[in-house]
């Protein structure tokens, strides 16, 4: 396994990553206060490495660098094998990895789902776009799940259906973003279905059919939380359920805000607000459902 660097502590690693939730990942953050000190400090620690890998395709200027995503590889290649770890978030990264025991796999395909993201604009249809869902958020979720502990195989379905839920709902959010960024996440056959068109996106174009199209993709993103939530009572830490099920309605609740912005996704972004996240999260505390 990969060395330490000298002078450097998974410390000082976790305070950096959480830091970086923090400041890019406020719906989770404020969840995961409710989690106990060691598993809310491991999964800061994972977040800051994938959010590390997410910049490099998605927030880097100059567009996607692959590079960058390779040295992210390379980083993960020490954590797991032979080489010495110089980076503290790394370090917290890798305290984690082994105190959790989390597959090499996972990280594997997290990273092959961002690369997808260096060669592919458009997916023809549900199939092709859940591929790329399951590597770059159901993965996501097992890796939690690890993290959280669970009983029994069946929750880590669940824990998949979960991210790929939150990762449909981030597409549908981010028609307009991703779009000028060149590529198109909703399935061709059903923008064909739905008689919507690439220049309707290009346009801003909030018709009718565009409607129809994203209340279908709403519909299928919920299908996706209903399931997911039938998991949660799988997962052993009662404070671990309790943030599992913020984190299903507090992300759910971007669907809703999409619906109370009618459906527009062209000039308004999709969120829950500071007040409405407190609502969400009390009515998960005060239905204790999953405790």
């Amino acid at each position: 396994m990969g060395e330490y660097h000298h002078g450097l502590t998974g410390s000082d690693g976790f305070a950096r990553a959480e830091a970086i939730t923090n400041k890019h990942a406020k719906t989770f953050y404020f969840a995961s206060r409710f989690l106990p000190r060691d598993k809310r400090h491991a999964a800061y620690a994972i977040y800051a490495l994938c959010r590390r890998a997410d910049d490099t395709v998605d927030r880097n200027p100059h567009g996607p660098d692959e590079r960058a995503l390779r040295a992210i590889e390379r980083s993960i290649n020490c954590v797991y094998g032979a080489g010495e770890v110089t980076d503290a978030v790394l370090i917290a990264f890798k305290q984690t990895v082994d105190r959790y025991h989390i597959p090499r796999d996972c990280f594997e395909s997290l990273l092959e789902g961002m690369e997808m993201d260096l060669w592919k604009q458009r997916y023809e249809n549900f199939e092709e776009l859940y591929d790329y869902c399951y590597r770059v958020a159901g993965v996501v979720g097992l890796i939690m799940l690890r993290i959280f502990g669970c009983r029994g195989s069946e929750a880590e379905r669940h824990a998949v259906e979960l991210g790929v839920a939150m990762q449909l709902t981030n597409i549908i959010r981010d028609v307009h973003e991703d779009f000028n960024r060149g590529r198109i996440y909703l399935p061709g056959d059903e923008m064909e279905q739905y008689r919507v068109s690439e220049n309707h996106l290009a346009a801003g174009t909030l018709d009718e059919p565009f409607k129809a199209l994203l209340r279908f993709q709403i519909s299928r993103a919920r299908n996706y939380y209903d399931s997911a939530a039938r998991g949660i009572g799988l997962v052993d830490n009662f404070r671990c359920r309790l943030v599992v099920s913020m984190m299903k309605e507090l992300y759910a609740g971007i669907l809703a805000a999409v619906e109370m912005n009618n459906y527009d996704v062209f000039n308004r972004r999709a969120h829950v607000s500071a007040s409405g996240k407190v609502v969400r999260a009390l009515a998960c505390v005060l239905k204790g459902e999953y405790w």
